[in-house]
């Protein structure tokens, strides 16, 4: 390894200064964690009134591949990371040359195309011990006539900007794998079997300038209709040797990489117990929010002293958690935006409960799927937790 320069201490005077491609809350949670520390915030971002933009000590409003922009973003900040991995890599490979940028541009290409993810997640298969789903990638229909029938039924995911369930349709049949793949404008697809899931669990990992790597506990997630609905940690299905082939896995995975941030990869556990890699997210990731209120450093506090080049934070749990996405549904009555005006949830009597732990994201306009916050609840124990977020769920009208 290269002679390992200097970190990028906090300082008031003159300032330093951490920058963040994407204005989202994902951006919005680090840049608290990154002043919290004494750090400065930059944040680029085309959307002048943004929840990442509303925090930031200053917000560049302008396209992601504005060399104007990137030029300023990259002469006022030592580092600069990203919030979302549909970031143009080309734009992160820009900004390296002036700045420290983490994750590398390199390792967020493999994240924003499936094709290349799947071919890298099989290249780390002889150390991290556990494959991707049989899969075919499909690039023109003569590919959909050679689907090994053992595929079927699968799920055809487009290669690229695919998230939250978009950009997926199960498909039965080759028939309906063809229709699929024509009112996808016949982009690059990756036509995935599917597998019987027991449930999903994602592991967050972070590595250091160092070289020095960390992992969290195992977060055990329950997804509706492609969205993230809960978090709890630690699952109550995950066993201690399913924990540690993830954790193993990841740790391989982000090696391999030779990464620097936090890296989320989420893992399919088979009914015979098996572990399957699903997919990675080159960032923090809503499934690691519990870290907020339930770890000593939380994903976001641990991206900062990442790209900063500082010792990594302590990952240890100190109390068992369940994490509650908020979606814009929940403003309406019966959760079905309609005619009706939105209102605000009852977040007094959430915050009435035990243990609550509240964070909304500054965005003023509730639409359904759309991710507005989430709750934590900790507690001395995990059934604590789970009949807290229970609760909230029925005082915020939301089906169990």
């Amino acid at each position: 390894m290269s002679e390992q320069k200097p970190p990028f201490v906090p300082s008031a005077t003159p300032p330093t200064w951490l920058g963040v491609m994407g204005g989202g809350q994902l951006g919005r949670m680090f840049v608290h964690a990154a002043q919290a520390m004494g750090f400065k915030v930059a944040v680029l971002e085309p959307a002048r009134d943004c929840p990442a933009g509303q925090a930031a000590d200053y917000l560049l409003s302008a396209s992601y591949t504005d060399p104007v922009a990137l030029n300023q973003l990259a002469g006022l900040c030592a580092a600069v990371t990203t919030e979302f991995e549909n970031v143009p890599a080309q734009s992160l490979a820009q900004l390296a040359a002036h700045s420290f940028v983490a994750p590398a541009a390199a390792n967020v290409s493999i994240a924003q195309d499936r094709v290349a993810e799947k071919r890298f997640f099989t290249e780390c298969a002889a150390t991290s011990h556990v494959l991707p789903a049989p899969h075919k990638v499909i690039e023109n229909e003569a590919d959909i006539d050679a689907i090994p029938d053992d595929l079927f039924p699968g799920i055809l995911k487009t290669a690229r900007l695919g998230y939250d369930g978009k950009g997926q349709v199960r498909v039965r049949s080759r028939d309906e794998a063809r229709k699929a793949f024509q009112d996808m404008r016949s982009v690059v697809c990756v036509l995935e079997k599917m597998l019987p899931l027991a449930y999903e669990v994602s592991v967050l990992a972070a590595r250091g300038a160092d070289g020095e790597s960390a992992v969290y506990p195992i977060a055990e997630n329950v997804h509706r209709d492609g969205i993230l609905f809960s978090t709890t940690v630690p699952g109550p299905n995950v066993s201690a040797e399913c924990a540690r082939r993830a954790q193993h896995a990841a740790l391989a995975i982000i090696g391999k990489m030779e990464y620097v941030g936090v890296l989320c990869i989420e893992f399919f556990v088979l009914q015979d117990g098996s572990l399957v890699v699903n997919e990675m997210a080159p960032r923090p990731h809503n499934s690691g929010h519990y870290t907020i209120d339930a770890c000593i450093t939380s994903q976001f506090a641990q991206q900062a002293r990442a790209m900063a080049k500082l010792p990594l934070g302590d990952v240890r749990q100190h109390s068992p958690a369940v994490m509650l996405n908020i979606l814009g549904d929940i403003w309406f009555e019966n959760g079905s935006p309609g005619s009706d005006m939105p209102r605000e949830p009852a977040w007094d009597k959430v915050l009435a409960l035990p243990g609550a732990n509240l964070h909304l994201y500054g965005k003023d306009d509730p639409r359904r799927g759309r991710k507005m916050g989430h709750v934590t609840f900790v507690a001395p124990t995990l059934t604590e937790a789970q009949e807290n977020f229970a609760c909230a769920c029925r005082i915020l009208g939301i089906p169990l």
